[in-house]
């Protein structure tokens, strides 16, 4: 599949991605047709003979010759040496609710300054923010925002966090990583929006310096990754079970396309994988579809579906369980596991009433796992 050429500026991008995008930040910065593209060596490769080389970053694992690019299309081979050409390149840059993301046991009601460059490893034919995951980087407008001034915007907006979303952060690692040891420096927090499509090693020394991560799960099912993300499930797995083990804070969200991945039994199946691999504290967003991209053909998901799935999920004894793009459903509500008491609602974005202190539950002292302070 060809990637589509499709030029737009950010503050267009910022109003496609964001729909409460909170104060933008785009007239702060100079974003131009093209920036020069950045040339910073890579990370996670090894030189093999003739000035080729193999991408270690993810599980695609790249072997390319001079001048040749990724699949990712933002990582190329020059003369034996991998460099990134997205480093500092931002295409997207927004203060959202961190519930936006969604992060629902991270500081909620708070803002997190949110970055992204063009570019992605996998190909969801249900993308929400195609114009930038699927094009090249000399294809979207950027600006030069290097990790410093990233980290500095974040203080001035007052966003205890930095999001890196919109488009596949494991695309634009090294420009991650630096920023979030920045930021950490200034007291700043990272969190990173993922697929989860990225190799061990990398991803270990990543959770070593963000705070959170969030996987989006698209499927339970080998076949529908292959057909619609053009990816693989297991190592998305197994991305899930060693964040796990890092201890850092993690929620899974699951976009439900109607006849495509909504079937119960794949449900309880990753939902028992979870409370077995992972323990039943792990969020769990059920999301709802809409006509996106590649897929326009089918309708957005019933509400009826997202509340049977939720309910398979917490059958199978998760804890938190939620709906997504439903404002003003129950679902979308915290509630103690152990006294069924709501102790965070929500509506949309916003947080209607936070009754946790300091992470316990007002009523039977419950801990709630997660980000509170």
């Amino acid at each position: 599949m060809k990637r589509r050429i499709f030029f737009r500026t950010a503050a267009g991008a910022g109003a496609v991605l964001s729909a409460d995008p909170g104060p933008a930040l785009h007239h702060l910065y100079a974003f131009g047709q093209t920036v020069n593209l950045s040339h910073v060596e890579a990370r996670y490769y090894k030189r093999l003979a003739d000035r080729e080389i193999e991408c270690d970053l993810c599980p695609r694992r790249c072997k390319l010759g001079d001048k040749e690019r990724g699949y990712c299309g933002v990582r190329q081979n020059d003369g034996g040496t991998y460099y990134t050409l997205v480093y500092g390149k931002a295409c997207s840059v927004n203060v959202d609710p961190i519930e936006k993301k969604p992060f629902f046991h991270v500081l909620p009601g708070s803002d997190a300054l949110s970055i992204a460059t063009a570019g992605c490893n996998v190909n969801c034919k249900f993308c929400q923010n195609w114009e930038i995951s699927q094009a090249r980087p000399e294809q979207v407008q950027a600006m030069d925002f290097p990790p410093r001034a990233v980290a500095d915007a974040a203080v001035k907006y007052r966003c205890p966090t930095i999001a890196y979303t919109y488009s596949e952060p494991t695309v634009f690692y090294e420009y991650m990583v630096d920023t979030a040891v920045e930021a950490k420096r200034q007291g700043v927090r990272s969190v990173v929006v993922s697929g989860g499509h990225i190799n061990p090693e990398p991803l270990e020394a990543l959770t070593k310096v963000v705070e959170a991560i969030k996987i989006d799960l698209k499927s339970f099912d080998e076949d529908f990754y292959k057909t619609y993300v053009r990816g693989e499930l297991k190592p998305v797995l197994e991305a899930i079970k060693i964040i796990a083990k890092a201890k850092i804070w993690m929620e899974i969200v699951y976009l439900v396309i109607p006849t495509l991945n909504d079937a119960v039994e794949d449900i309880r199946r990753m939902s028992q994988w979870l409370h077995r691999e992972i323990g039943p504290e792990v969020p769990l967003h059920f999301t709802q579809f809409h006509p996106m991209y590649l897929i326009k053909n089918l309708p957005p998901t019933p509400i009826s579906t997202l509340e049977r799935l939720r309910q398979t999920a917490l059958q199978e004894g998760l804890h938190y369980v939620y709906t997504g793009n439903i404002p003003g459903h129950e679902g979308e509500n915290t509630f103690c596991p152990k006294c069924r008491k709501m102790v965070i609602e929500r509506s949309g974005y916003k947080i209607v009433r936070n009754d946790l202190r300091q992470g316990t539950c007002p009523n039977c002292q419950n801990q709630v796992p997660g980000i509170w302070t």
